[in-house]
């Protein structure tokens, strides 16, 4: 029908696919479509349309783009059988968004948690006497990793924790600590590879810059830490011409980390253009003369301070394209640090709703995310899963709870009655290497959640607690949970489930959502993943006690 070509051009002319003046929408267009591109469009949108909407709604929304005036103004529902998953892809995408590196990660969840009700237990002091049954707390290290958790109202000393892990950190590019360099006056920054990077993958990116800057306080002489997130492209790694490389480099693109992904901050003849090498540097305190001026300048813009006041910093860079629905049906999440912050965000709303929905009020454990630093260089620092942040956070609450008494006996059988669920993106089968995958363990992404296994113990899981998650999916219908095994003659990664087993001696099994492109600057996953993950970790925290109890030894 004319409404129904209206309509579908309508969406081609705003995803770009043809030109339509907006003269045409409306009229007779089946005259007007003579371009081969412009039919092919008409001819697969309205096919398109008429799978997903009744035609009352294709025409009652043609009718409104009709008499509505300009295109780009106007709010058409999603062609999309993915509808029902995209309000919480939407809110993960903006976590990710605003969390570029962990410290904005840990206070994008902290601002979440305190916004319900969570109460933040201050590390340095003790926990009795100020954690109770039916409660809600979170506690940080180095501002860079989280615990938190809720209190079942029917808690007893020596009961379990329902633990569910993940890592704030991904591969990027830190600045070094002494940042300064020029070459072919070109200002640039030095820069540390931090983590496994597909590096390739940085260049030619609108690159930003964030993390932790360390503030002198001039009015009482402390040291204060800021936030600071440029969230514009400041920085770019350019590719080197083609016509400047030889067909063997052009096949090989090897990539030098040290001399190749040097971003360029501004050139050198702009900066005398400002005045800024006719500025005498008079301060030699042994850092900042090593720091780039345009970049303190800039921080010290950013925060509203002085340059001087600037201490010293931890910063890295990020890519400033936002996430993105993808996809002929918008089934994709495409993002930076998909893994991991796709966990952590689905770790701290599971948290949340498990509280906000009433399920504290039968709840005999307690229930419990850690979101931990470094995994991508091995966990093993203060703020790692190989710290003792985990033993501790047990004993600690379990005191507690327990009149303020560390008893040794009641701590190993929380111990005995806790599980982890180690959770990082997992690998889906990717359609041009599909040869990669082993052919019965090929997880999809859209499919459902993933659980990782290893008989050489790069994965935590074993029979029981690949049981235990799978009976807890179960109970809430959701689609059978998949399989992953890497190939016998790949390598294989690995994550915290076995760091924190071997640390502590709890239960773990390790899983992920399927993902694409892992440690790439700009990764994939499917959007309904987002809400199977979310419901599992829900039907985790509520139903493993049952679940765990069903099974003798």
């Amino acid at each position: 029908s004319k409404y129904m070509m209206s309509f579908c051009l309508l969406r081609a002319r705003a995803r770009g696919v043809v030109t339509v003046p907006s003269h045409l929408i409306g009229t007779n267009l089946v005259t007007t479509a003579q371009q081969p591109r412009m039919k092919s469009a008409l001819l697969c949108l309205t096919a398109h349309a008429a799978s997903f909407y009744s035609t009352s709604t294709i025409v009652a929304a043609a009718a409104f783009a009709a008499n509505s005036g300009g295109v780009n103004k106007v709010s058409m529902p999603p062609l999309t059988p993915m509808a029902d998953y995209i309000p919480l892809a939407k809110k993960a995408m903006s976590y990710i968004d605003s969390s570029p590196d962990p410290f904005h990660a840990i206070k994008t969840s902290a601002d979440m948690l305190e916004e319900a009700g969570f109460v933040e237990l201050p590390d340095s002091r003790p926990y009795s006497g100020n954690i109770n049954p039916g409660g809600k707390y979170y506690f940080t290290k180095n501002r860079s990793t989280m615990v938190a958790f809720t209190v079942g109202e029917k808690y007893q000393p020596g009961n379990g924790f329902k633990i569910i892990g993940g890592h704030t950190d991904s591969p990027n590019l830190k600045v070094k600590p002494r940042s300064k360099k020029v070459a072919s006056d070109c200002i640039q920054l030095r820069v540390e590879c931090y983590g496994g990077g597909l590096w390739h993958t940085w260049f030619d990116r609108d690159l930003g810059i964030s993390g932790r800057v360390l503030v002198r306080n001039e009015s009482n002489g402390s040291i204060d830490q800021h936030l600071v997130k440029i969230d514009r492209p400041i920085l770019r790694i350019p590719n080197l011409a083609i016509h400047l490389q030889t067909a063997d480099e052009r096949a090989a693109f090897k990539v030098n980390k040290e001399d190749h992904l040097v971003p360029i901050l501004a050139t050198a003849a702009k900066k005398a253009l400002t005045g800024e090498n006719n500025k005498k540097d008079d301060v030699k305190d042994g850092w900042t003369e090593h720091q780039e001026p345009l970049l303190l300048q800039m921080l010290a813009s950013e925060l509203d301070i002085n340059v001087s006041n600037i201490a010293d910093f931890e910063l890295n860079l990020f890519d400033t394209q936002a996430a993105s629905l993808g996809g002929i049906h918008s089934e994709f999440v495409h993002a930076s640090r998909l893994d991991n912050l796709a966990t952590c965000f689905l770790a701290v709303q599971a948290l949340l709703d498990h509280a906000i929905e009433g399920k504290l009020e039968n709840d005999e454990d307690i229930s419990l995310i850690a979101m931990f630093d470094h995994e991508e260089v091995g966990s093993a620092s203060a703020t790692g899963a190989g710290s003792p942040i985990m033993g501790d956070a047990v004993e600690r609450i379990s005191a507690a709870l327990n009149a303020g008494e560390s008893n040794p006996d009641l701590y190993s059988a929380a111990i005995h009655k806790s599980f982890v669920l180690s959770v990082d993106q997992a690998h889906a089968i990717h359609p041009n290497y599909a040869s990669k995958h082993e052919k019965g363990h090929a997880p999809k992404m859209n499919d459902g959640m993933v659980i990782k296994r290893n008989s050489n113990q790069r994965y935590a899981t074993n029979s029981i607690t690949g049981l235990i998650i799978r009976e807890c999916a179960k109970k809430v219908k959701l689609p059978p949970v998949q399989e992953f095994v890497v190939r016998n003659d790949c390598g294989c990664g690995s994550t915290i489930g076995p760091v924190i087993s071997a640390a502590t001696g709890m239960r773990a099994i390790d899983m992920g959502c399927p993902s694409l492109s892992m440690h790439s600057i700009r990764e994939t996953m499917g959007v309904s993943d987002l809400t199977h993950g979310l419901t599992l970790f829900k039907a985790f925290f509520e139903h493993f006690r049952d679940v765990d109890s069903s099974i003798q030894g």
